[in-house]
């Protein structure tokens, strides 16, 4: 992940991540750890074993979503 960067809108905030940069490469590099994790890209759910093929493109919007379970 060497080379040109892309921005994004990450939760909210505008973010410069490398080009080529997946789902599963944002996760690391934010070292989320959350295994309930919801994640957004372009306001449509990601299912986690897309997570490593979801390619994130200049402009794209991304959320992480920490669902707070219990009550």
């Amino acid at each position: 992940m060497h080379g040109r960067k892309i921005e994004i809108t990450f939760n909210g905030m505008k973010e410069m991540v490398p080009e080529n940069t997946t789902i599963a490469d944002l996760i690391k590099l934010t070292k989320e750890k959350d295994s309930g994790l919801i994640v957004e890209l372009n306001n449509c759910f990601v299912f986690p074993q897309k997570y490593p093929e979801a390619l994130l493109s200049d402009g794209d919007k991304v959320e992480f979503i920490n669902p707070d379970f219990g009550g």
